[in-house]
């Protein structure tokens, strides 16, 4: 097995230009250079002999050798054909022996969830502009991971783990799924290249099952969507709008559930979508 390059932004520079790529901005390529962050998240992650880990985004396959190095055995969904590439030659042996399944495609194509048979783990650098459909699809449906390790944008990460008051609608459809956590912030120079923006690693445990069926779940993301349309508006005015519902109705499923109407869809936890939703029956 090749080494992957030392966790250092000149050495991320030389394996790049040696195998005549790029960091492609528009795939969010922002390469891990910091050997401390690695072994933070490796910490978070706990890989040993006997896990199994998917890994979406592995660029030039840092976070992979840290993975396999532990004993993990390792999934990995790689859209760059160049760094796939790259994958192969650094770590043929682990792909001959099947530690090491590398899969060249978009991850927004595949099952994730059945990539790996459970219990598996998620341990990822998602490339940030499309963490919210992953997100989807690592938690809406099963079977999911027993636990997920995902470095983000900051932003992101601070909203999927919003108190009530700054809840969105990200917020509520994880913290549904999964109980979550923001466990450390992470700085642009972390990488190469330096993204614009500061970055955090989510600690996401889903829940060994859901409140709802899943048909009456469909009417849970309708309601929590319809109350997010106009986030700033208060929830008695929002919903008699944007459901079909008359004004009355609305009012007294609001009064039902204990929620009063002037507020906002932001300052709504979980659980109060859920007795909405049960008193809009």
């Amino acid at each position: 097995m090749t080494p992957p390059p030392r966790l250092d932004q000149l050495e991320v520079r030389r394996t790049l230009k040696r195998a005549g790529l790029r960091a492609r901005h528009e795939r969010s390529q922002h390469f891990l250079a910091d050997p401390d962050v690695l072994q933070d998240i490796l910490d978070l992650a706990e890989p040993a002999a006997g896990v199994r880990a998917l890994e979406i985004g592995p660029g030039l396959g840092i976070l992979t050798g840290g993975l396999l190095g532990a004993g993990a055995s390792v999934t990995a969904v790689e859209l760059d054909a160049g760094l796939a590439g790259v994958l192969r030659e650094t770590f043929a042996e682990p792909i001959a022996t099947g530690r090491l399944v590398l899969l060249e495609g978009d991850a927004l194509d595949l099952d994730l969830v059945r990539l790996v048979p459970p219990p598996y783990r998620v341990v990822a650098n998602l490339p940030y502009h499309i963490t919210s459909p992953i997100l989807h699809r690592l938690l809406g449906a099963g079977p999911r991971a027993e636990r997920l390790v995902l470095m983000l944008q900051a932003e992101v990460a601070d909203r999927i783990a919003a108190e009530p008051g700054r809840m969105s609608y990200l917020s509520v459809f994880v913290q549904y799924h999964a109980d979550a956590q923001v466990a450390m912030r992470v700085p642009p120079a972390a990488f190469e290249p330096a993204p614009a923006v500061e970055s955090a690693v989510v600690v996401l445990r889903p829940r060994a099952a859901t409140a709802l069926e899943p048909a009456r779940e469909d009417d849970l993301w309708r309601l929590v969507q319809a109350g997010f349309r106009e986030r700033r508006k208060m929830l008695h005015n929002v919903l008699a709008r944007q459901l079909p519902y008359p004004a009355e109705r609305v009012e007294a499923a609001l009064e039902a559930a204990a929620i009063a109407g002037d507020r906002r869809p932001q300052t709504l936890g979980v659980a109060e979508w859920l007795r909405l939703l049960e008193a809009l029956r």
